[in-house]
């Protein structure tokens, strides 16, 4: 598309290394940065040969074949970090919280956005798989930004007799006030052992996570592979 060239044509100008350059390059650039030249509705022979003269240099600056392929890699990283930004919109979050009461339990679900999903782990201290699953989605507090994740003892919703050791670990998952999802016991979907890797693909298999965050791009050099 156009626009996508357009955009490489300028990066690709503004990653040269001016100080490398010939003065005679250095001048074309001059040259492309202003490249509405005003001419007079009689010189129209000299308008169509500055255009030619300057569309073949541009060609033979942003194809030099030894730097061209640095540089991809660098407007591929670009492009991908611009990409992500506009993305990651809204709130970040990045770890487990601790609610205290049933007030704060219902303003978790209720006064986040509407986009924004909300895991919420219903414990108990002593009771099996709870530990487990606290520290599992501790981990994917982490992986997963814009997702609420949240723990709240039974006997601190208000509502205790709800939820009895034998429904714990509960997760309810809640987006735009409304709930998705309600795994009682959802230990039981897991080994006696079980880390976050399966509490992720257990979630995934429900749909109930977004895409995974992606790197952060750093500015040296990568592999090709870190930009494909």
């Amino acid at each position: 598309p156009k626009g996508v060239i357009n955009d490489w044509r300028k990066f690709k100008l503004e990653s040269e290394d001016r100080d490398s350059l010939s003065l005679s390059k250095k001048e074309m650039l001059r040259q492309m940065s202003s490249p509405h030249r005003s001419f007079s509705k009689d010189d129209k022979d000299t308008r169509e040969r500055f255009c030619r003269k300057m569309s073949m240099q541009e060609y033979e600056l942003i194809h030099d074949e030894q730097e061209d392929e640095s540089c991809l890699q660098k407007y591929r990283k670009r492009c991908m970090q611009d990409m992500h930004q506009r993305l990651s919109f809204g709130p970040k979050y990045g770890y487990l919280c601790e609610l205290q009461n049933g007030e704060q339990f219902l303003e978790a679900i209720e006064k986040e956005r509407k986009t924004t999903t909300v895991i919420v782990h219903i414990y108990e201290d002593g009771i099996k798989g709870c530990d487990a699953l606290n520290n599992s989605l501790s981990c994917l507090a982490a992986e997963y930004a814009t997702v609420k994740f949240c723990k709240i003892k039974a006997s601190d919703t208000g509502a205790g007799d709800r939820f009895s050791t034998e429904v714990l670990p509960t997760l309810l998952v809640y987006k735009g006030g409304e709930l998705l999802s309600n795994f009682i016991s959802v230990s039981e979907q897991f080994n006696e052992e079980f880390f976050a890797a399966d509490v992720e693909a257990f979630l995934n298999e429900y749909g109930l996570l977004p895409e995974r965050e992606l790197p952060a791009l750093g500015n040296g050099n990568t592999d090709e592979q870190d930009v494909e």
